[in-house]
Order: C-alpha cells, then sequence, then structure tokens
C-alpha cells in the first residue's frame, strides 16, 4: 500500500471496518468493559473508570482487529509475513530487531508473501478503531481514555475512531514505557522516530513509531506518558491478584493510572484499555512479589 495522509481516515471508513471486523471469520469479540468499582484494585482518585477488557479477545490480544481487517482487504489464497512480538499462532522465525526488514524483505522476495505491516498500515489501523467505537457504546461520551502504544496503530486507530465520532473534548493519552517511547520522542521532535528499544514490554518495544499513526497521533491524541518497567511489573502482578490475567505490554495503561501519571482525573468518566493476555503461567510468576 502507498503512503496515506491522516485525512484518509474517515469515519465512514472506520464504521465500514468496524461491520468487517464484526463479521470476521477470525471471530473476533466485542470484549467486556467493566466499571474499576466492581473490582478488587486498587484507586487512590474518586472517578469513573471502566476497563476495556481486551485482554479477553480471541487471541488474548486486541491484534486481531486490524488483522481481520486487513485479511478482509487482501487478495484471498495469499501468504503473508508480519512483524510481531507474538500472538498470531502461526509459523515463527525469530530475528534479532535490527534484522527484521531483511527477514520480511526475503519472504517479499523470494517467496511472493505480502507484507502485512503490524502497525503502519491503513487497514490495521482502521481495524483498531473497532475497539474505540466498542468503548463508545458502552460510555459515550468520556472524559479520558488511556491506551497502551507500542509502534502507535492501535492508539491511532482508537484515538480516530473516538475524536471522529464527535467526542472532541475527549483526551486521550497513549502510554509508552520509558525504554521504548518512540512516540513521546516523535512528538518531541515533531517527526516519527527511531531508537534503540528495550523494555519488559517487548509489545510495546518496536525500534520506530509508524508514519500514518505519528499523523493521526498528533492529530487526535492529547499526549504520550511514560511508565518504567518497574511500574509495569507491579501492575501486572496487582491485576493478577484482583484476578485479571494480563501481560506486560497489555498493563502499560492501568499502570499510568495507578502511578498518577495522567493529572486531572478526578471526578472524570475515564477508561483504561487493558490490550492483551498473552502470559505463560511460569513469566507470570516471576511478576509476583
Amino acid at each position: 500500500m502507498g503512503e496515506v495522509s491522516a485525512d484518509a481516515v474517515t469515519l465512514d471508513m472506520l464504521r465500514e471496518a468496524r461491520e468487517t471486523v464484526r463479521s470476521s471469520p477470525l471471530g473476533v469479540i466485542n470484549t467486556p468493559m467493566i466499571a474499576w468499582s466492581q473490582t478488587t484494585l486498587p484507586l487512590s482518585i474518586s472517578c469513573n473508570i471502566h476497563i476495556k477488557l481486551e485482554n479477553m479477545q480471541r487471541t488474548g490480544s486486541f491484534k486481531i482487529r486490524g488483522v481481520a481487517n486487513q485479511f478482509a482487504r487482501r487478495p484471498t489464497g495469499g501468504c503473508f509475513v508480519t512483524i510481531s512480538a507474538g500472538n498470531y499462532g502461526v509459523e515463527v522465525e525469530r530475528a534479532p530487531t535490527s534484522c527484521l526488514i531483511n527477514v520480511v524483505n526475503r519472504c517479499v522476495q523470494e517467496d511472493n508473501m505480502t507484507f502485512l505491516h503490524s502497525f503502519d498500515d491503513l487497514d490495521l489501523i482502521a481495524g483498531h478503531a473497532s475497539l474505540g467505537m466498542e468503548v463508545l457504546e458502552v460510555m459515550p461520551e468520556p472524559d479520558v481514555v488511556v491506551v497502551c502504544c507500542g509502534g502507535g496503530g492501535l492508539l491511532a486507530g482508537v484515538a480516530a475512531a473516538i475524536k471522529l465520532s464527535g467526542c472532541s473534548k475527549t483526551k486521550i493519552y497513549g502510554v509508552e514505557p520509558e525504554g521504548a517511547c518512540t512516540m513521546y520522542k516523535s512528538f518531541i521532535e515533531k517527526k516519527p522516530v527511531e531508537m534503540d528499544s528495550k523494555s519488559i514490554a517487548s509489545g510495546l518495544a518496536p525500534p520506530f513509531a509508524g508514519r500514518l499513526p505519528y499523523e493521526l497521533c498528533q492529530r487526535y491524541v492529547e499526549g504520550i506518558v511514560l511508565v518504567s518497567d518497574e511500574e509495569i511489573k507491579a501492575a501486572v502482578s496487582t491485576l493478577y491478584r484482583s484476578g485479571l490475567v494480563v501481560e506486560p505490554s497489555g498493563s502499560a495503561a492501568f499502570a499510568a493510572i495507578v502511578n498518577n501519571k495522567i493529572l486531572e482525573l478526578e471526578g472524570k468518566d475515564v477508561v483504561c484499555i487493558l490490550t492483551g493476555g498473552n502470559i505463560g503461567k511460569s513469566e507470570l510468576l516471576n511478576f509476583q512479589d
């Protein structure tokens, strides 16, 4: 797909993608959204927070949403290659971050595969926007929405869906690990940047921010906040003690809220998105105190 601008993302496109995702043979589900007050999770702020449980998605991750829309808009019967920290359940070839693009190019050129970008792709972002539309079905006018951010595809899609649906006053925040803050640095430098990303939240640590996600985030996102690996680790443990299995990458938004990284939440209607639950038992035990 050639380069497109943020102007290409329209409400009609996102609504169409929402229906595509809803009817996908991949079996994407409308995940629950529950009130924080109905859990045993600690909260030091007096506000109305709802938690979107995308860790309960069919593949254990939000990623299936964008992929469902990508598949629907690509020729059938082909073979695909993508870059991911996991969650796909297909043939996997491990490679160092510095060599990923070389592996992709080999698959495209030698094996005639189609590359599905894992965050910088219009169809993917439109598919991820379905999550934002589901949020609005439960909370039509949230004051604040907090979303994890890696390459920016999910944050861009959710933010576009909410803003284009008419929620002009909603403040949307992305959350990145301190050691993998490509979107944060992109906001500062006013262009997509690269960095040697390192974090316990591997799904939030791509080597660069996506160009289209950056443009959309610049337009629709209030700001990017950072959390440490220790704060992410503590978030995984806290969520687990309350009965929620969430991977490090899926816990970033929660970590930002409980560590007061987002100001002025008092009395507000807030949405916190838990984006994934793909964590093994042995790994999970390492996060417990």
